[in-house]
C-alpha cells in the first residue's frame, strides 16, 4: 500500500508520464492507493473541478486520521521548521498521515524530502 500526494494525483489525472505516476498506476491497479485526507480535501476544493473528479476521488480509500494525529502532526512541523525547511501545514498533514499508517507517499513535490530525511517519511 501507498499514500498518494495531490500533486502526483493531480500529473497522472492529466495523463503525465514519471515515476511517481507509474508507481500509482501499479497501485491503482492492485488497489493499493489511498489517499491522505488533507490530500481528498485538495482535490475536491478545485473551484473547476468536474464532478467526475470527486467521484473520483471518493472511490478512493481514505486514510483514517488517527488519535494524536494533529498533536504529532505539530510535532513534526516544528521540527521542520526548527531546522529552517519550509513546512506547508497541509505537508505536514499528509507526512503524519502516511507515518501514522507506515506507509510510503508517492510524490513528486520536492518539499517531502525535508521530511523523509528529517521525520521518518518513506518516500515510494
Amino acid at each position: 500500500m501507498i499514500a498518494v500526494d495531490t500533486s502526483t494525483l493531480i500529473a497522472y489525472l492529466a495523463g503525465e508520464k514519471g515515476p511517481d505516476v507509474e508507481v500509482l498506476d501499479r497501485a491503482l491497479a492492485q488497489n493499493q492507493a489511498h489517499l491522505p485526507p488533507v490530500v481528498v480535501t485538495e482535490m475536491l476544493s478545485a473551484p473547476k473541478a468536474p464532478e467526475s473528479l470527486g467521484r473520483l476521488i471518493l472511490a478512493l480509500p481514505v486514510l483514517a486520521i488517527a488519535e494524536g494525529h494533529w498533536e504529532r502532526a505539530g510535532r513534526l512541523r516544528r521540527r521542520a521548521l526548527a531546522r529552517g525547511h519550509g513546512a506547508p501545514l497541509a505537508d505536514a498533514l499528509i507526512c503524519q498521515s502516511c507515518l501514522d499508517h507506515d506507509l510510503a507517499l508517492v510524490t513528486r513535490d520536492i518539499d517531502f524530502k525535508h521530511l523523509a530525511r528529517h521525520c521518518g517519511l518513506k518516500l515510494a
